[in-house]
């Protein structure tokens, strides 16, 4: 079993608390003081998890550079005061970032019970190939 450092569970629960608030801000119609406190707390939970060295060489890639800058734009231009603006901004970036990881996780949840049959059907399996992923993958 993988050994948990005190660190990287205080960075889930700020990561946690980061999507809650994002969340939230997003169901109160882009409140801009509860998307800026998702935001931080989700960046310093990541932070914590993976560690800061290993964040830094994520997000600064040279071939993920469009997503990094969409992606922390998006965070600049919410904390300016424009939320909706920032937040398509940073969905951008975010999937831009992450594509590369939501196969993977499909894979993952079509090997879970009940979602693995939601996931399964026709209709869902055509969505996930118009959007680039592969449900049927085998790495986890």
């Amino acid at each position: 079993m993988i050994e948990i450092t005190d660190l990287q569970k205080i960075g889930i629960g700020l990561a946690g608390f980061g999507v809650s608030f994002l969340f939230l801000g997003v169901l109160f119609l882009f409140d801009k003081g509860l998307l800026a406190i998702g935001n931080i707390l989700f960046l310093s939970g990541l932070g914590c998890v993976t560690g800061l060295e290993r964040t830094f060489r994520f997000f600064f890639q040279r071939h993920k550079f469009k997503g990094t800058s969409a992606f922390f734009g998006g965070i600049l231009v919410v904390l300016m005061g424009y939320p909706l603006i920032g937040m398509i901004i940073e969905s951008y970036g975010f999937f831009a970032l992450f594509s590369g990881f939501f196969p993977v996780a499909i894979g993952f949840l079509s090997r879970v019970p009940i979602l693995g049959s939601l996931i399964n059907r026709p209709f869902m399996q055509r969505l996930i190939q118009k959007l680039g992923g592969d449900a049927n993958r085998t790495t986890v």
